[in-house]
């Protein structure tokens, strides 16, 4: 194999991490400089992601898809650091390399001078997004997790003002908390196992005695709600709408994957160490997962009704996207899973468009615009029935206005769920997915169907007004001033959900082998533990895994 090829697993960590430390030696006058170099970067990153997604979709052998084992300095697992390149992993590369490179670009206009650092700070997240989706075990995990999380602190302050630093005091000590949380959890589970690769705890899970079993049940419950607040499940979730509402526009858009970190380690440790594969723990946390997500999917529904603002808006949509996702998980069935992950994807392509494009559109719009609007729509406007005899007939809208007014439109349609877009296969894909299930359909597949149907309703609802009064409403409000380079990131995620839409075949064929290969926790942990040098390539067999599992679901 090509040297290079080899290494391609450690890439994604190694790139931003060097990068944005040789960029702290030039100061900020150097912003030219620095905004090319992180644009290639970010562009780079994404060819790898790209090259991954092809490589771990490769047939290898008797295998149909290939799983990168990467142990750095070639010491072997459990006992050394490895990175693991399957198909959830390269997919989560993909989806943070696109969204970053369409923040990137959006800031790129105005953002990137509003604080100090910002190429810095941004490349590191990335560093930290890309190592907890890439390494193989707990404690690395936690190093990654804490640099990610150092990076959106100042991400969060940047731009200052009294919003972003009284959101950034609620956001900094929740963190802290659950990585103290983290660090509790972690330390059970090595003392009761002696080890933190994940391929290995879950080879022992089924192994483990009845006293064991119990402090390792205790361990995974605290690192879980460790995720659980970065995922954002209710209650847990009360930072996140006042957060990303009060951080800048690009940021609150790259925020969008930040919350699919607690999803994904969710996701991989649930079925890892918790599958049908570990004994008498299988399905642990299964419940609470399964209702916890339908309480998130609620809340959400109600906080974008409630929202008087555009922003908040998007942070209970955050919402239910988690809540949706966990609920997925939840149900124990892979087919669901292929759906939900299929969701996670579009979620994040479209709630990242929404936030940049609710900056463009609140442009021309006075401060406290939104609350004076719903101040007007409660009481009424005692000057609408003052006939104005100046009023002028058949004025086209204009063309920045009717762009705006089309992409919100497209961002309504894939957050609520709407037909052709990605987000209803996405969702049709899930509920069918439950609905088909074999013997009879319990009540509480019931109740998710209708949770998800009637946030899609709320969010259709809550968007079709706030559109209506923002941009098709006659107001005093000047016509929005937008550049090129802020439309393009935002009519490209667009156009990425479009093109999930088209080629929503091969996508979701990608999603329900992910899916599956997710069920065989016994295959990756021989894939992994059975490495014994860098770039060592492995895969799952051929032979099938029924299309749904059944576990999990109450």
């Amino acid at each position: 194999m090509i040297p290079v090829i080899e290494h391609l697993a450690v890439l994604p960590i190694l790139l931003p991490l060097a990068v944005g430390a040789f960029m702290l030696l030039f100061d900020e006058r150097r912003r030219l400089f620095k905004m090319v170099v992180s644009l290639a970067t970010v562009a780079t990153l994404l060819a790898i992601a790209l090259t991954l997604v092809a490589l771990v979709d490769m047939p290898t052998g008797d295998r149909w898809s290939t799983i990168i084992v990467y142990p750095l300095g070639n010491w072997p697992p459990p006992f050394g650091i490895v990175l693991v390149v399957d198909r959830l992993a390269a997919l989560m590369l993909l989806v943070t390399a696109l969204l970053a490179g369409a923040t990137l670009l959006f800031a790129m206009a105005r953002w990137h001078k509003a604080g100090p650092r910002f190429y810095t700070l941004f490349l590191l997240l990335l560093t930290g997004l890309n190592g907890a989706f890439l390494t193989g075990d707990l404690f690395n995990l936690f190093v990654f997790f804490e640099i990610l999380l150092a990076a959106s602190y100042g991400l969060v302050l940047h731009g200052s003002g009294t919003a972003r630093v009284r959101a950034g005091l609620h956001y900094i000590p929740i963190n802290l908390v659950a990585s103290s949380l983290f660090l509790i959890g972690v330390s059970l589970i090595y003392g009761v196992t002696g080890t933190l690769n994940m391929a290995d705890l879950s080879r022992m899970m089924p192994t483990l005695e009845p006293q064991s079993r119990m402090l390792m049940e205790a361990g995974a419950a605290v690192l879980g709600i460790a995720f659980l607040v970065k995922a954002g499940m209710w209650p847990l979730s009360f930072w996140l709408p006042t957060t990303y509402a009060a951080a800048c526009a690009p940021i609150a858009a790259m925020f969008a994957i930040m919350t699919k970190v607690g999803i994904y380690v969710i996701l991989r440790l649930f079925l890892l160490c918790f599958g049908d594969e570990a004994g008498a723990s299988a399905d642990f946390g299964a419940l609470w997962l399964y209702y916890g997500g339908l309480a998130t999917i609620v809340f959400g529904g109600i906080g974008v009704l409630a929202s008087q603002s555009m922003q908040r808006l998007g942070g209970y949509a955050v919402l239910v996207s988690s809540g949706t996702l966990l609920a997925a998980i939840g149900t124990g069935n892979s087919a669901v899973i292929s759906g939900a992950l299929f969701y996670l994807v579009t979620s994040t392509f479209a709630i990242g468009a929404y936030f940049l494009l609710v900056e463009l559109i609140e442009r021309g719009q006075a401060a406290g615009a939104d609350v004076l609007a719903v101040t007007l729509e409660i009481f009424g406007d005692p000057e609408e029935d003052i006939e104005d005899e100046d009023e002028e007939v058949g004025v086209a809208i204009p063309a920045t206005i009717a762009i705006l007014g089309g992409a919100f439109v497209a961002c309504t349609a894939l957050l609520a769920g709407l037909p052709p877009l990605s987000g209803f296969i996405a969702k049709f894909a899930m509920l069918s997915a439950l609905m088909n299930e074999a013997g009879d359909i319990p009540v509480s597949h019931w109740v998710f169907v209708f949770v998800l149907m009637a946030s899609g309703l709320a969010t259709l609802i809550a968007m079709s007004r706030n559109g209506i009064r923002t941009l098709w409403v006659p107001t005093e409000t000047e016509i929005p001033r937008v550049r090129a380079i802020e439309a393009i990131p935002v009519g490209a995620l667009l156009f990425l959900c479009v093109a999930l839409t088209v080629m929503g075949g091969p996508a979701m064929r990608y999603m329900e082998a992910t899916a599956q290969i997710l069920y065989w926790p016994s295959e990756y942990s021989r894939d992994v533990l059975g490495s014994a040098s860098a770039g060592t390539i492995s895969g799952a067999p051929i032979t099938p895994v029924p299309a749904s599992s059944q576990g999990g679901a109450p």
